[in-house]
């Protein structure tokens, strides 16, 4: 842990207001001074942050799902000053490269036991899937089925927010004012069960399966090139996917030579208990996509993991179209891949993706115990150290609360009153968190407490009828 021994003064909140446009912050009411989440971070260690007024909470968001190793590793800071000195920057353009570039590209085909067959690297998850995309036309240009352009993607997933990705990402409220192509993006149904009719959660993993292929032939399986998923839900609610979910859709994929990418920037590197959430779900991708977890958010960086029928195209491609017209100035960046090694090794000799799924289910039981006389709690649910609490109206029958509420939002108000962070998603009533995966289970104990306590604090503000979801 770094500690700055001068404090930022509390004038620092007015001058961020004055100088920074932030992501996903409504512009006006930030630059008022009106959103109450506003919050310097000046240090870190373990699963905890401190602000710039000295008043200490737990983490559970990771940052944005990704400090999975927590705060203040020693061994990555090292990693990536001893980088730093050694070699700060260079590229990998036609041809040329670096050791750390190499070791971890090597380390990640690894992970995959083999299957994946090269690594292409980036900064974000954003850029990361938008090569993907790049990716999947390409291959079809090659194996001489151009019109095989069409992506498909899930409401409610979130692939990005460039141009391309923030059209893959189901949720609407990403979308307004900036015209995005949707022209060759299609979205099909999400696998959240907790809202389906259905009461066997197969029969509806399923209609998940039909309804992908439904849209398949409506939009032509000659036109459509690839489908991309996380294999856990992540902002677009937490869903884990019902039982005979993935089974269900990779069968159809299969039936219409379509291409499977899984998106695994949030999922990854033991997020859900899994190195990778491919090998938990019994998921055979063509394509993967990683981010966040691969080095703990300790410095800016992305892979594209490309299986063999991808990567056979490339090199089939090249006959025609000469080299790779595809890159960024930062790919596969010293520090970041400095930063990256450090922190898988961290995650394998400490045992991390095994502690994420007994941490995790150890929460998940205690959540779901102090949560079950609470009307307003309608599921609590997860995979590893990633879960959410879904909020709905007392019934029965089961409602959802009226929106104009922001229980969520004030659930994770109150929840920072308590020393948590936690996040309200921007869908339904729903609050996440995806702390880090250190996490003990006296930690995961305060954690479920100070929830409870907060969901306990914004139930009791409803009255009668908002609590039953009149409007």
């Amino acid at each position: 842990m770094v500690h700055d021994s001068h404090p930022i003064p509390s004038s620092m909140e007015q001058r961020d207001r004055d100088s920074l446009l932030h992501p996903f912050t409504r512009a006006d009411d930030f630059a008022a001074g009106r959103v109450p989440g506003q919050r310097i971070v000046q240090s870190a260690s373990g699963i905890r942050v401190t602000d710039a007024h000295g008043r200490s909470v737990i983490d559970g968001m990771s940052g944005m799902y990704c400090v999975n190793v927590g705060y203040g590793r020693q061994a990555i800071v090292d990693a990536i000053a001893e980088q730093a000195s050694e070699l700060p920057y260079y590229h990998i353009f036609a041809g040329a490269s670096h050791p750390k570039a190499i070791l971890l590209a090597e380390k990640l085909i690894a992970l995959t036991g083999g299957r994946m067959k090269r690594v292409f690297f980036g900064l974000s998850g954003s850029d990361a899937n938008e090569t993907q995309i790049k990716l999947v036309w390409y291959y079809h240009n090659v194996i001489g089925k151009p019109q095989k352009k069409k992506i498909i993607a899930r409401q409610r997933g979130y692939h990005g927010a460039t141009t391309m990705t923030a059209s893959l990402t189901g949720l609407p409220n990403y979308h307004s004012g900036f015209d995005l192509p949707f022209a060759l993006v299609k979205h099909t149904i999400a696998p959240d069960a907790f809202w389906a009719p259905e009461t066997d959660p197969r029969a509806f993993s399923q209609r998940c399966a039909d309804e992908l292929e439904r849209l398949i032939l409506e939009e032509g399986p000659d036109t459509v090139g690839a489908f991309i998923a996380e294999p856990v839900v992540g902002s677009g609610g937490i869903l884990p996917p019902p039982p005979g979910y993935w089974e269900a859709i990779q069968a159809v994929l299969r039936k219409y030579d379509v291409l499977l990418i899984a998106d695994e920037v949030i999922t990854a590197f033991g997020r859900v208990g899994h190195m990778l959430a491919v090998d938990g779900y019994g998921i055979e991708a063509d394509l993967i996509t990683l981010a966040k977890g691969l080095s703990s958010g300790y410095a800016p960086l992305s892979a594209a993991l490309v299986g063999p029928k991808v990567w056979q195209a490339l090199q089939d491609g090249a006959r025609t179209h000469g080299f790779f017209a595809h890159g960024y100035t930062y790919s596969a960046h010293p520090l970041g891949a400095a930063a990256a090694l450090a922190n898988i090794q961290i995650i394998e000799e400490e045992g991390l993706c095994a502690n994420a799924a007994d941490v995790g289910a150890y929460l998940l039981q205690q959540l779901r115990e102090r949560l079950a006389a609470n009307p307003l709690v309608g599921d609590v649910r997860g995979a590893g150290l990633l879960q959410a609490v879904e909020f709905v109206a007392e019934g029965p029958p089961r409602r959802r609360l009226d929106a104009s509420l922001k229980f969520s939002a004030q659930v994770a108000a109150f929840a920072m009153e308590e020393g948590l962070l936690a996040r309200p998603l921007p869908v339904n009533d729903i609050v996440g968190i995806s702390p880090p995966l250190m996490l003990t289970r006296s930690d995961a104990d305060q954690v479920a407490e100070m929830l409870q306590r907060a969901i306990s604090r914004a139930s009791a503000m409803l009255s009668t009828d908002q609590r039953r979801g009149a409007v």
